[in-house]
């Protein structure tokens, strides 16, 4: 539809991951394994801490809330991909494309701070063991959680607003697999260099102040240790951070890769490559990290895997 010079979209268009016809069943095959092992793992974690009251503390109460971010997170982009793997047109709504850059944003910008309170869990578990009970409680938990919420809802709704209120009067084709705000950005009719710095400082700060605190609790939490005389109290209070760790890595490291500058010193290419490994690929990988590194879920697992044997 068209009023004057302008034309006002209904759809986009989305390239996909490759254009490469040969490669979209292999890739609709994998993706969809990776999707299932991704929500029967993350699904599988919280259905275990449910069933075993002695998992019911702070942490793996975070771990069930950053079970349900990974399941969510993947689940924004990649039923979408999915069907586009099989599509001629790889068509979405604006409302739809609207719709799935601000859940994009909900919750991945929820797992960058969930990750950032677990640490200040295990902090104040190594740390502070006596008084941890006092100052982690249930209602100090949800309280974080949603503050957690309520902060990145805001700032979805802020990246959301500001992109799909810009004009778009020219291609409606967006060089993605998903609508991530660069690539959308990179076909609207006007100067998008406030977007793009908006994009780069607002992430970035919180980025920036989730490591921060990533990186402050970890120090003390290095510094306790060192202290600790016994190595079996050494090696258990190691032994409860290893994940969260290999996990913070992973993520932190993927996404400063992906936004540590602006879209336009960016390859599309490489952008959507990158992308798909921490909304994809993280997902599934985190749920096995800490399954197969923390003593207690694989004690958890084998006491169930029993008790569903006893059943028959």
């Amino acid at each position: 539809m068209q009023t004057g010079n302008w034309t006002i979209l209904t759809e986009f268009i989305l390239l996909g991951l490759t254009e490469d016809p040969a490669l979209q069943v292999p890739l609709f095959v994998f993706f969809l394994l990776v999707y299932i092992i991704t929500l029967q793992c993350n699904i599988g974690i919280i259905v275990l801490v449910w069933l075993n009251h002695h998992l019911r503390t702070p942490m793996y109460f975070f771990l069930c809330c950053l079970s349900f971010v990974e399941a969510a997170v993947s689940s924004v982009t990649v039923p979408k991909m999915l069907v586009d793997f099989l599509s001629k047109r790889k068509a979405i709504s604006f409302a739809g494309c609207a719709m799935q850059m601000f859940s994009s944003f909900l919750i991945g910008g929820s797992e960058v701070q969930i990750l950032a309170v677990m640490s200040y869990d295990r902090y104040t578990a190594i740390c502070k063991p006596l008084l941890y009970p006092v100052i982690m409680n249930s209602r100090v938990c949800l309280s974080l959680v949603g503050a957690v919420v309520g902060i990145n809802l805001v700032n979805a709704l802020f990246h959301a607003f500001l992109t799909f209120t810009l004009p778009f009067c020219g291609s409606n084709v967006i060089t993605h697999y998903a609508c991530d705000v660069p690539p959308v950005l990179k076909i609207a009719c006007t100067d998008t260099r406030l977007n793009e710095l908006l994009l780069v400082v607002v992430v970035g700060g919180m980025i920036v102040a989730s490591v921060s605190i990533i990186l402050v609790s970890y120090g003390f939490i290095i510094a306790a240790i060192i202290k600790i005389n016994s190595s079996d109290g050494r090696r258990r209070a190691i032994s409860t951070c290893s994940s969260h760790f290999v996990s913070v890595s992973m993520f932190y490291g993927t996404l400063i890769f992906m936004y540590a500058t602006p879209s336009s010193g960016l390859s599309m290419t490489r952008d959507r490559v990158v992308s798909v490994f921490y909304m994809v690929i993280i997902p599934m990988l985190n749920p096995l990290i800490w399954s197969l590194r923390n003593q207690e879920i694989k004690q958890a697992l084998r006491k169930s895997i029993r008790r569903c044997r006893g059943a028959r």
